[in-house]
């Protein structure tokens, strides 16, 4: 695993792989939340002049309290399913189209319109369990942002006010996946955004 120390090195490394790949490079951007990983995604898309999909799009863990395990809740949470052919698509350079979560409306449905991205020689794909094994063969870079837990969960409380059960049973979830199935040194890039 590389240590990047910011956006600009990371930027680079980006842009070297895509130019040596000659395809549309595929990054996936992941780590606990809270950690600053749409932040990051948006600041290296604006720079490399990539296009971003956003993993919690692609929720699919229900919006109810859960009983299962934390291993099944990670492995629910997130549709990588669609996320697989959206990105196969744009691997292809084929324009893409999915329909994400409703967050708003936050009662299971997908939203009515379509999310629509356009080929690029960059895809980052952002979010909790983008770079899941599940996805491995269509990833070029697998990105982790690491931050304390006293960091992030203030982060998280300042954004969404508090942290309940609902949230708690998706933090569990991610204590499994970042352990057990990506654990840091399994990415090929590490970046601490806290000072």
């Amino acid at each position: 695993m590389m240590r990047a120390s910011d956006e600009v090195t990371l930027a680079g490394i980006m842009t070297e792989a895509a130019q040596r790949k000659g395809l549309p490079l595929i990054v996936a951007v992941d780590g606990r939340s809270g950690v600053g990983k749409s932040t990051l995604a948006r600041t290296l898309a604006e720079r490399v002049e990539a296009c971003v999909i956003e993993g919690d799009d692609f929720y699919a863990g229900g919006i109810e309290l859960r009983a299962d395990s934390a291993v099944a809740r990670a492995a629910a949470c997130i549709d990588w399913t669609r996320q697989r052919s959206v990105l196969q698509g744009l691997a292809a350079g084929r324009e893409a189209c999915w329909r994400a979560f409703d967050w708003d409306a936050f009662d299971g449905r997908l939203r009515d319109e379509p999310t629509w991205i356009g080929p690029r020689p960059i895809v980052i794909l952002e979010g909790v369990y983008a770079a899941r094994p599940e996805l491995a063969d269509l990833l070029d870079l697998r990105v982790a942002l690491l931050a304390p837990d006293d960091v992030r969960l203030a982060r998280l409380a300042a954004r969404e006010g508090a942290i309940g059960p609902w949230e708690r049973q998706w933090h569990e979830a991610e204590d499994f996946y970042f352990k057990s199935v990506m654990p840091p040194d399994a990415f090929d890039v590490a970046i601490n955004l806290t000072p």
